[in-house]
């Protein structure tokens, strides 16, 4: 497998896009609904599957498409070309506030494995499949599922992470404990397992879940400080619900504290 050689910038502090510089023929695929903006010149194409070699043939492009309905994503993945002599770019957008990771998977011996939803983009060439957790525990009570992505390959590949980014180099036997939401992907490597928090208070009353994510070195792990869970968890506790009240109303000003809060059309 060899995956096309992109050159590439990433722009922004909380919400970041990456620029992609293709020269002539290269090609880099992206999740559907990333993309930014791109040179004259870029080729755009709607493909099953990642478009890496091991989906060739009609068989190989189902089994793909088929593998990214396990992870949750949508069935196609799209392909940008360069089509015109010289350099031409094109930019893929973070969908909510946080950092676009680069992973050279050539540092990695070829396999990065991260959460169903963190993969942007990657250099055409790049395998994007499923890895199956083998542990009932980690499936149920992991916050990942059984199934998380795995990332092929010897080429670029860009994952995006809430808030802000973490890296830990395990040595050999060192463990990390995590909540289980905050793992953005991790080394061939590392061991994943969970672990139950203990404890009647902590269980009850310590409000951050019943387990933790235990992470094993040797090798190298990407955390992040604000899963979308998270994040939506909490837009979805002030928001107003149906037939009830929003937090704002038991204030002291009531309705005049929402008129004097600008803009509330949304």
């Amino acid at each position: 497998m060899t995956a096309h050689e992109i050159d590439y910038n990433i722009y922004g502090e909380e919400m970041q896009y990456v620029e992609i510089e293709l020269d002539p023929q290269e090609a880099v695929v992206a999740e559907a609904g990333s993309f930014m903006m791109m040179d004259d010149g870029i080729k755009m194409e709607t493909i099953f599957g990642d478009g890496s070699q091991n989906d060739s043939g009609f068989l190989g492009k189902i089994l793909g498409a088929g593998k990214r309905i396990l992870t949750g994503e949508s069935l196609f993945m799209t392909a940008f070309y360069n089509t015109l002599p010289g350099k031409r770019k094109v930019s893929f957008a973070s969908p909510y506030p946080g950092k676009i990771i680069p992973i050279d998977l050539t540092e990695y011996r070829g396999k990065f494995i991260c959460q169903k939803d963190a993969f942007l983009c990657a250099a055409k060439g790049v395998s994007v499949g499923i890895e199956f957790s083998k542990r009932l525990g980690r499936g149920f009570f992991g916050g990942e599922g059984f199934i998380m992505q795995k990332l092929e390959g010897d080429g670029m590949a860009f994952v995006h992470a809430g808030g802000t980014m973490a890296r830990k180099v395990l040595q050999s036997g060192e463990i990390l404990r995590v909540d289980t939401g905050c793992i953005i992907g991790f080394t061939q490597d590392v061991d994943y397992d969970i672990e139950f928090i203990g404890g009647i208070k902590n269980t009850v009353f310590g409000g951050e879940g019943l387990f933790y994510a235990k992470l094993q070195g040797p090798g190298v792990v990407y955390i992040q400080s604000l899963p979308f869970s998270r994040l939506a968890g909490r837009v979805w506790a002030s928001a107003p619900q149906a037939g009830g009240k929003d937090r704002g109303e038991g204030s002291i000003l009531g309705g005049l504290g929402n008129l004097l809060d600008g803009d509330n059309r949304f």
